[in-house]
């Protein structure tokens, strides 16, 4: 069967209008005799720390599991919006959740590993309808229970679905087009990458871009799925960087509020690095001074979890914003406490790499924006009391 695999981030939701602004997309696409079209959505932009925020405002110890089927209402309700959407032009549809999509992890609440995937219920909702909408980030554990694969992983959930559908290309759909040289929001001279390996994007990731989640890349190299990065315009889709084989790009990316950890000694900086690295958790090593540091700049809920839950480590934790400079095969890592001369270190790295590089117009973009349509699930003005005892 040939079905064409997209995915729509939180961006592309930013009002409920943009659901039919998509769904007549995916109506073109049919109308161009594409044969089966699978789409991916996320939440809303902003919907997860919201939902997030009020779940720990009843009860500050939910159990990871509870917060797992908290955050998943956000992308279920994403999919049955733009359900809604796409009937609505008269095309057969229909959307699956974390339950039904064919994806089944360990349980690793907060972030679960994929154990293995089901194309059945896919293929089969496929014989009926045109287009099968599936919930972004979600699969269920062996006992049935909802799981989240982590943060900004709706990534994952496409390349997985095209994988077990036996499709080479994913389409992933965000605010800009494609991998840039620096984030475009910050640096007015960012460039667009138009090719890229896996390896190169997953690095850019593990250390701050934002454009593609690194175990999605993983997974992606993994199985062979060539990603292509697009943008919805007014004028239609704008195709911007696709990712496949081999391909580095020189880059500036900067993460804000990583977690920098100091351990007791280096022996228990290197165990503790190696409990990360065995749950794909991307850390960097501070071997520039006299402390025994870590850094973690991804996943950074899954990795203070872990640690917790072993117990067999006495570290301090503090904030840093992370400036990390991505030259051919150099590596270069800087810690600033202040965010804005983490920002400003950020432009002049990249107009060191790029001297004169002009970008799209003359500023910065716009800083990104949460949708003020995100509390279509909790009220804005919802206030929730802890209760006692």
């Amino acid at each position: 069967m040939n079905t064409t695999v997209l995915k729509f981030g939180g961006s592309s939701f930013r009002r409920p209008g943009d659901y039919g602004r998509v769904a007549g997309h995916i109506a073109d696409r049919l109308a161009a005799e594409e044969n089966k079209i699978v789409v991916v959505v996320s939440a809303m932009s902003g919907t997860t720390d919201r939902l997030k925020a009020v779940l720990l405002d009843i009860n500050t110890q939910a159990s990871s599991s509870n917060l797992d089927a908290a955050l998943a209402t956000g992308e279920m309700l994403s999919a049955c919006l733009l359900e809604a959407a796409v009937s609505h032009l008269r095309i057969p549809v229909t959307s699956l959740n974390g339950y039904a999509v064919g994806i089944h992890t360990n349980s690793d609440f907060g972030r679960a590993s994929i154990e293995r995937t089901d194309p059945q219920p896919i293929a089969t909702a496929l014989l009926e309808h045109d287009v099968v909408i599936a919930a972004g980030g979600q699969a269920i554990d062996r006992a049935g229970r909802l799981t989240m694969l982590g943060r900004n992983s709706s990534d994952m959930t496409a390349i997985v679905i095209g994988s077990m559908l036996g499709e080479r290309t994913c389409e992933i759909y965000s605010d800009v087009p494609g991998v840039y040289t620096a984030d475009p929001y910050l640096v007015s001279g960012a460039q667009l990458i138009p090719k890229i390996g896996y390896k190169a994007i997953a690095q850019m990731s593990r250390h701050g871009a934002k454009v593609l989640h690194h175990r999605a890349v993983d997974y992606a190299e993994k199985h062979g799925v060539t990603i292509v990065c697009k943008s919805l315009t007014s004028d239609g889709a704008v195709t911007g960087t696709i990712v496949t084989g081999d391909g580095k790009a020189r880059s500036v990316t900067v993460a804000r509020d990583a977690v920098v950890l100091s351990s007791a000694s280096r022996a228990e900086r290197d165990n503790l690095r190696a409990l990360l690295d065995r749950h794909e958790v991307g850390t960097v090593c501070m071997e520039d001074n006299d402390r025994a540091d870590i850094c973690i700049i991804s996943d950074v809920d899954f990795a203070l979890q872990l640690i917790a839950r072993t117990g067999a480590y006495s570290v301090s934790r503090e904030l840093k914003n992370v400036v990390t400079e991505l030259d051919s095969s150099v590596l270069r890592v800087h810690l600033e406490g202040d965010y804005a001369r983490a920002v400003s270190l950020t432009r002049q790295s990249h107009e060191q790499m790029y001297p004169g590089a002009l970008g799209e117009q003359s500023g910065s973009r716009m800083a990104k924006q949460h949708s003020p349509y995100s509390s279509l699930l909790i009220g804005k003005e919802c206030a929730v009391t802890r209760q006692g005892g």
